[in-house]
């Protein structure tokens, strides 16, 4: 089997919420997001689609209405109880702090891991997702704020966690 030569990523991921406007009211009015479409498809359905702030060009959520008793159960389990998404951000603790002012659900306190900042919280329906800013995101931003270091000195500022 050959290896494909075209580029290819990841446009959109199904999100199963009980009722589109609810799912849009949770992810525009609450987590931030960019409702980027909203089209009716005849007989109850739509085309909802949302972005996380500030990035309508990638990979974005398309809200989703259970159509059965199966797809019913799964709102809010679409990971099995595992964190379901990743959020990344250039700037954690604005968004740490924005995301708990509109009572966002955290498991946990945030934490400083190897690969960045991160903690778990839980959308309106239970999905669990983790809040993260890498470190290397972390890194370009010293970088940029901080001045001409050299990388070894702005690496050897950051890492130490």
């Amino acid at each position: 089997m050959s290896t494909p030569t075209s580029k290819q990523q990841i446009a959109s991921v199904s999100f199963l919420v009980p009722d589109y406007d609810e799912g849009i009211d949770h992810f525009v009015n609450t987590l931030g997001f960019t409702l980027t479409s909203d089209v009716a498809l005849g007989g109850n359905k739509r085309w909802v689609t949302v972005h996380p702030p500030n990035n309508s060009e990638g990979c974005g959520l398309v809200l989703a209405v259970p159509s059965n008793e199966e797809q019913k159960a799964a709102v809010g389990k679409q990971a099995g109880g595992r964190v379901w998404l990743i959020l990344q951000t250039d700037n954690f603790w604005e968004d740490y702090e924005r995301l708990k002012s509109k009572g966002i659900e955290f498991t946990e306190e945030p934490r400083r891991e190897v690969y960045g900042d991160v903690v778990v919280f839980k959308d309106k329906w239970g999905s669990k997702w983790d809040l993260i800013q890498r470190k290397c995101e972390q890194l370009r931003l010293l970088c940029l704020i901080s001045g001409p270091y050299s990388f070894v000195e702005a690496f050897s500022f950051v890492v130490p966690y």
